[in-house]
């Protein structure tokens, strides 16, 4: 497998400022990859320092494996969907981390390797899979999903205006054969929109694909919950998202976590007191510089959030 078939790890010094409290502790990357955020925290780190990696990916796992064999036991990489991190964590009988960095979305190797069928821009069968051994893929959702079904997944995932004409026609084209590439579903979507908005379009519809065959959303709420419950004080969650969807999960789990109070809805009522769980560190979400953009186009969309662990909340 090339070394250029995963992508280029984006904000990689912002992550490691942000992610990084001590260079002994012990470091989960949940989104593996092609492992280049891992490699530049494992560099950071002392040799005592270990980092453990995970993915859903099997070919993200064998590339990532041969790109940190210099690190030995001091990488482990766990294949696996990301919203089980505290009970894969608990079965090597750890409970306490120092810091958990996020990198959502797609890798290029995924993008580019025609089987995965991620991509609008060749003509493959349809997929989508992270991880390749689950049963539902992009192709059983197009040609099974009732028409009211495809067109919540193309608006609520994707925020196509057209979801409902699309819907439509994907389900009165299937009726005379199957939809099974990803050139057909492109077809039908220009036949709905046309040429001036397709690739915005495209984009949606593929993404909102994406998301319901992978369940991204509900894997990304429950991955959150999961890392905080194994965040040490002080510890860090790191989260880079090239969405809004996804941002807007980050951006709410972080202000629901680190409220000081709970509004009571009532002038003569007070505020009931919380104990914050995490502090925000970023106010505002920390995009890529214009160099990083420039060099690496995939940045442009990025946007980071970091929160830390509040000492002696339990």
């Amino acid at each position: 497998m090339r070394l250029a078939s995963f992508h280029t790890p984006v904000l990689r010094d912002e992550v490691l400022a942000w992610l990084i409290t001590s260079t002994t502790g012990l470091y989960v990357d949940a989104t593996l990859g092609g492992g280049g955020h891992a490699e530049s925290i494992l560099q950071r780190l002392d040799p005592t320092g270990m980092l453990i990696g995970f993915d859903a990916d099997p070919d993200a796992i064998q590339f990532a494996a041969h790109r940190l064999s210099e690190f030995g036991g001091r990488a482990q990489l766990v294949h696996g969907n990301f919203r089980n991190i505290a009970s894969s964590l608990a079965q090597r009988e750890i409970h306490r981390v120092n810091g958990i960095l996020f990198d959502l979305g797609v890798s290029s190797h995924q993008f580019d390797e025609p089987t995965r069928g991620f991509s609008f821009r060749s003509d493959d069968l349809l997929d989508m899979r992270m991880d390749r051994s689950q049963a539902l893929d992009a192709r059983t959702v197009v040609n099974e999903y009732e028409e009211s079904e495809l067109s919540d997944v193309f608006w609520k995932y994707g925020e196509e205006r057209a979801a409902r004409n699309i819907a439509r026609l994907v389900v009165k084209r299937r009726s005379d054969a199957k939809i099974e590439t990803t050139g057909a579903l492109a077809a039908i979507v220009r036949s709905v929109v046309g040429d001036r908005f397709l690739v915005k379009s495209l984009a949606r519809i593929f993404q909102a694909l994406r998301i319901e065959v992978n369940n991204e959303l509900e894997s990304l709420e429950i991955a959150l919950r999961d890392a905080l419950s194994v965040l040490d004080d002080g510890g860090r969650i790191v989260v880079i998202s090239y969405h809004s969807l996804e941002d807007r999960i980050v951006k709410d789990f972080f202000k629901h976590e680190a409220a000081l109070f709970q509004p009571s809805g009532h002038k003569l009522v007070p505020d009931t007191k919380l104990e914050p769980s995490l502090r925000i560190l970023t106010k505002k979400p920390v995009d890529a510089s214009e160099d990083e953009t420039a060099a690496n186009p995939r940045a442009r969309s990025a946007k980071l959030r970091a929160a830390e662990r509040v000492r002696g909340i339990k």
